[in-house]
């Protein structure tokens, strides 16, 4: 069975990262888009963010244009409008698909791993999953649940 340091990934800005690079990290991985009625969830996951990656928690990004066109734009729109907008200095990946025959392979794997009210597929934008420091999927998220609630149930379950 592979696990999520197994993978590699494209930057907004065209590096490919080694998941192994996240190694020992509890990472939150969201499936994002720059036009849709949760997109300010940015907000809070870079608040998020920042008040906890002193202890080594990273969200991941990737903007997906599969619900409604939401996410129309290039690599370069997409960045600017995630700093610009909401300030967002957590890492944004390439723009994947995470359903269907061509859903990105960190997709195919976290789905498999945590299936959601639909069984394994996703069912809108800001789907989040969050992985342990040990690299083992713990949890998925609605894109209803805020990062906040997120926050929380991290900080309660002694989950950093």
């Amino acid at each position: 069975m592979k696990e999520i340091y197994q993978f590699k990934a494209t930057g907004l800005n065209g590096d490919t990262i080694d998941f192994e690079a996240y190694k020992s990290k509890t990472l939150l991985i969201v499936n994002t888009a720059s036009k849709c009625g949760f997109t300010p969830q940015f907000k809070g996951l870079e608040e998020m963010y920042q008040k906890h990656k002193a202890e080594d928690l990273v969200i991941l990004g990737f903007p997906c244009n599969q619900f409604a066109n939401q996410e129309p734009g290039d690599e370069k729109s997409i960045a600017e409008g995630c700093m610009i907008n909401y300030g967002v200095s957590f890492p944004m990946f390439k723009k994947i698909n995470v359903n269907g025959k061509d859903a990105d392979p960190i997709y195919k794997y976290l789905k498999r791993q945590l299936k959601g009210t639909l069984g394994s597929r996703i069912k809108w934008n800001f789907t989040k999953f969050l992985i342990d420091k040990r690299g083992q999927p713990l949890k998925r998220f609605s894109p209803n649940t805020k990062p906040a609630q997120i926050d929380k149930y991290i900080v309660d379950n002694n989950i950093l």
